[in-house]
């Protein structure tokens, strides 16, 4: 900034020096034809006098040589040693000014002796003019040496600042004050229903409701080579533009975003990062978006961490947004934030464990807290496990899961027991040298489909009802084939709304199915 400033001065200045030193090199040129006029004073007054009008008496004046030692010795007068063409002005025709033979006055000095007053004819007004003179040949010595050295621009430069330093230090004088608007700026915004978005690299944008319909229909995945350049929809509803997006990240904060700052873009666009739109530190992550209309008083936000604390929370206490965010849950630094969902306070709550536990019991089980409580127990688990999902239990359907070894099933919600909350629960999958660690488990209809994600960074997407539908205590089928050292670590439902035009096209990935048969799946009741 403070170069593109210097810059800026630089050209300013050189274009006022510029022009200045034309102004002073124009009214040298006239002083020297007015010295020119009164050494010569007594031809001039009878020129003039034996001229029928003035323009005969100015042509008299431009077709006379008139003696140049009078120029000559007032220059020296004026500055020693000066040299008479630096006061010559750049566009004066070459046959005016001093010559061999004499001087030969101009249009422009013509004209200033026939302007010349009566009273300038006194010896005190001859030196005036020999005063003025010097003056204007030493400006233009200053502003010819401000043009040819950079280091005395500079100078000026600094010069200047300083003067506007010491002159206007003092405090401002005039108040700034924000003007109070008779609207708001969200009246300006038109209420209309639009399709939200999130990516699961973290794109967000709106788009127009008319173009899609309701049909759901299965497709198939692909193996994508690199996780920056394959992206897929995870986060996909229906809000109003004037609704607000409480957008929860994984270290337990709470942003709020309005719809209608989500960037309106077709389906071929990916959006914009919701880095860009949220204050968000460096390693965070937004793990759950919930579109609110108003902040009811009977419905609750209800959060799960990774260390298995569950806290319920009523709606209303998110309902005065903070630019940079708040705490909506306390919890130590290695724990995070895995999911939330807003309930009516009799929900069915369940936590999945990678341990292959699960516990599933009723929000009423949970009391509300503040805002700044740590929460409660949801189900008990050692310091080496984890919670890796949390599901508000709908009605019908099943759970699926997978491990990071690539297998997984589906298991029909109600094989689930309603528990209390705080036990270490039952076992959802089998987590043995086969299987690895559970990574992840959503709740899925038959017609859904949903996308599983390697540390390579590979996608694969299936259909649910390629998965086969097992009891609770088995190990479950293939769902993906491994590399050497390959890892599953997340899987993710895909939220699809079909477009009215292009039945076969999706705002994700399509590709050919790269999922197993289940004929390798071994079952341990």
């Amino acid at each position: 900034i403070l170069d593109a400033f210097l810059r800026h001065r630089r050209e300013v200045v050189t274009r006022r020096t510029i022009f200045e030193l034309r102004k002073a090199r124009a009214r040298a040129h006239v002083l020297e034809g007015l010295a020119v006029a009164l050494a010569n004073i007594d031809e001039v007054i009878e020129l003039i006098k034996k001229s029928a009008n003035p323009a005969e008496a100015k042509a008299g004046l431009l077709q006379r040589i008139w003696p140049a030692g009078v120029v000559n010795e007032m220059v020296a007068r004026a500055t020693e040693g000066a040299d008479l063409n630096a006061s010559r002005p750049d566009n004066l025709d070459p046959r005016y000014g001093l010559k061999d033979d004499g001087y030969h006055l101009s249009e422009v000095q013509a004209q200033a002796i026939l302007d010349l007053k009566l009273h300038r004819l006194t010896g005190l007004e001859q030196d005036k003019i020999v005063n003025e003179f010097q003056q204007i040949l030493d400006i233009i010595k200053e502003l010819i040496e401000i043009l040819s050295n950079p280091e005395r621009l500079l100078e000026v430069i600094r010069e200047e600042l300083e003067e506007i330093r010491d002159n206007y230090a003092d405090k401002r004088r005039s108040e700034i004050m924000e003007d109070e608007l008779d609207f708001n700026m969200e009246d300006l915004i038109t209420e209309e229903d639009v399709v939200v978005t999130f990516s699961h690299e973290g794109y967000a944008k709106s788009q127009q409701l008319d173009v899609y319909n309701t049909q759901r229909r299965g497709g198939r995945g692909k193996s994508a080579t690199s996780m920056k350049t394959e992206d897929f929809i995870d986060k996909l509803f229906v809000a109003n533009t004037h609704d607000t997006l409480l957008c929860f990240s994984s270290r337990g904060k709470v942003y709020w975003l309005k719809v209608y700052q989500l960037p309106m873009a077709g389906r071929g666009s990916r959006g914009k990062p919701i880095i860009n739109l949220l204050p968000l530190e460096e390693g965070e992550r937004i793990n759950a978006v919930l579109p609110i209309r108003e902040y009811s008083e009977d419905q609750f936000v209800f959060m799960a961490t990774s260390s298995g604390t569950v806290k319920k929370t009523a709606l209303s206490n998110f309902s005065r947004p903070r630019a940079s965010g708040i705490k909506a849950i306390e919890f130590r630094d290695e724990d995070k934030l895995v999911d939330v969902v807003i309930t009516d306070g009799s929900d069915h709550i369940m936590l999945l464990a990678d341990s292959g536990k699960s516990v599933r019991f009723s929000e009423t089980d949970v009391r509300a807290m503040g805002r700044t409580a740590g929460g409660v127990r949801g189900i008990r688990i050692t310091e080496e496990q984890e919670v890796i999902a949390m599901i508000k239990v709908e009605a019908g359907g099943s759970i699926l899961t997978s491990t990071e070894n690539g297998y997984g099933k589906r298991t029909n919600v109600d094989d689930y027991p309603l528990k209390g909350r705080g036990g270490q629960g039952v076992i959802s999958i089998k987590t043995n040298e086969r299987n690895g660690k559970i990574v992840g488990a959503v709740q899925v209809q038959s017609d859904d489909d949903f996308m599983m994600i390697t540390d390579n960074g590979t996608l694969v997407r299936i259909a649910v009802s390629d998965v086969s539908e097992m009891g609770r205590n088995t190990q479950g089928v293939r769902l993906i084939r491994l590399t050497k050292g390959e890892k599953l670590v997340e899987i993710e439902k895909i939220e699809v709304l079909a477009t009215e035009e292009n039945g076969d096209d999706e705002d994700v990935i399509e590709g050919d199915d790269t999922s197993d048969t289940p004929d390798d799946s071994t079952s341990e009741e």
